[in-house]
């Protein structure tokens, strides 16, 4: 099954649609590489993905052994990219949960959970992934 239908729209961007659900997202080229900065970039968006991915399994992880819930956990990104190739070389996630005095168990088992997450084990080794729990 097809996931998603990506079209160049010109001037650097494009549209991507979910054809599951039919949610559309945006690019554009980031304006250090020719572009307006006016959506997420695709660099930005698989920085973006990570935290996402770490959040939604820790909430998965959380609901299936009935641990405290993670509603209201934020992730702040930080992309950084390399030169020679032109890649993304490191990102950067901090993630902060809600006070909800949770167990060590629970956050060893959160901090596994994101470390173990399907888009973090997608990603070449030599990118650096940076996380950072805030309790």
């Amino acid at each position: 099954m097809i996931t998603s239908k990506v079209t160049y729209t010109g001037d650097l961007r494009t549209e991507a649609t979910h054809l599951q659900s039919n949610a559309t997202i945006y690019t554009d080229a980031p304006k250090d590489n020719h572009g307006k900065g006016e959506a997420f970039s695709p660099t930005d968006l698989m920085a973006t993905s990570l935290a996402s991915c770490m959040l939604t399994t820790i909430g998965i992880v959380a609901m299936r052994e009935t641990m405290k819930p993670i509603d209201g956990a934020s992730a702040e990104v930080t992309k950084v990219m390399y030169t020679e190739p032109r890649r993304v070389g490191e990102i950067r996630v901090k993630i902060t949960f809600p006070k909800s005095n949770y167990s060590d168990k629970e956050k060893k088992v959160y901090e596994h959970t994101a470390h173990a997450c399907p888009v973090s084990k997608s990603l070449h080794p030599d990118l650096k992934q940076v996380i950072e729990f805030v309790w």
